[in-house]
């Protein structure tokens, strides 16, 4: 029904972004690669992904096609829905997911939260053999964390779901071992480690 939403970012947060085009404001759930190319941006075109539900409409947005395109073979498998393909997309780029299931890796892809083995599997089972003709569009680049990248990090890690003391933990580890990472890069390190 929507393929984007071009228009000025009236709000950006880890998990969701307001787009304001022709006065409205469309209410977009994100993943990390999407917030990182908008939170600092005044204009952005997000490529939607639209789901109705009994109990709700809700739009997805992604920065790139490719995103998008990741996102609904993962809601092609069963067991994952909207949320959860959101989360995998959170904790992994496109590039590393399409590694992930080119490889395989069912206990690396377990990692997300939410994602038991079981449904690590039956994603890699199922998408093997579609992401062939997925390409690649540019990287996203983000600012390097300084002293408020901590706070954005660990306020994105608590919006998706995670307690405050161990993403703090994880948080001051990673600054110590990859002082130069972006507050993205930082969120998705941490992600790895809960």
């Amino acid at each position: 029904m929507y393929e984007y939403i071009s228009g000025t970012v009236a709000e950006a947060a880890p998990t969701h972004a307001v787009i304001d085009t022709g006065g409205l404001g469309y209410y977009l759930h994100i993943s990390l690669e999407t917030f990182s190319a908008v939170e600092h941006a005044e204009r952005a075109k997000l490529y939607v992904h639209y789901i109705v539900r009994e109990d709700a409409q809700l739009l997805y947005g992604f920065a790139t096609k490719v995103e998008r395109e990741l996102f609904r073979l993962l809601l092609s498998v069963s067991g994952v829905g909207g949320n959860t393909a959101r989360m995998i997309l959170s904790t992994y780029s496109p590039r590393e997911l399409q590694g992930i299931i080119s490889s395989g890796n069912a206990v690396l892809l377990k990692n997300v939260k939410g994602l038991g083995l079981k449904t690590a599997q039956k994603i890699i089972v199922e998408l093997s053999g579609k992401l062939l003709a997925l390409g690649e569009e540019g990287a996203v680049t983000a600012a390097p964390a300084d002293a408020t990248g901590y706070d954005e990090a660990l306020a994105a890690l608590t919006m998706l779901g995670f307690s405050k003391v161990p993403a703090e933990k994880a948080l001051r580890q990673l600054l110590r071992e990859s002082p130069g990472a972006t507050v993205e890069e930082m969120v998705r390190m941490a992600l790895k480690r809960l």
